[in-house]
């Protein structure tokens, strides 16, 4: 069974930093891209951040120039470090994965149970 578990969440004043991680673990072949998405209340979920296996990224607009998205593929890990953080940063953060397991036969998407970043103003 594979699973994603994010932390780092958190409340923290606009202007701020926060770093989120995410480990996967479980009967894993490969990981191949991995991205945070994030949800704010009573909006549809936006894609944040993504990073290829090979290290190539992409960000939301939104967030160009103040988020970065990294990963430690010794570790399994992806990170989204936050800086300049504002109030409409605010949401629940899910981290993504597309993971080849020993369990299935072709790779699945992945995802967290999510973890709350509260930007105050």
């Amino acid at each position: 069974q594979v699973q994603l578990v994010e932390s780092g969440g958190g409340l923290v004043q606009a202007g701020g930093s926060l770093r989120l991680s995410c480990a996967a673990s479980g009967r894993i072949l490969s990981i191949g891209t991995m991205g945070w998405y994030r949800q704010a209340p009573g909006e549809q979920r936006e894609l944040v951040a993504s990073i290829t296996s090979g290290g190539t990224t992409m960000y939301a607009d939104s967030v160009k120039g103040r988020f970065f998205i990294s990963r430690d593929n010794t570790k399994n890990t992806v990170y989204l470090q936050m800086n300049t953080l504002k109030p409409e940063d605010t949401a629940v953060y899910y981290c993504n994965a597309m993971i080849a397991a020993t369990d299935r036969t072709y790779p699945s998407q992945y995802r967290g149970q999510g973890t709350q970043v509260t930007v105050s103003s």
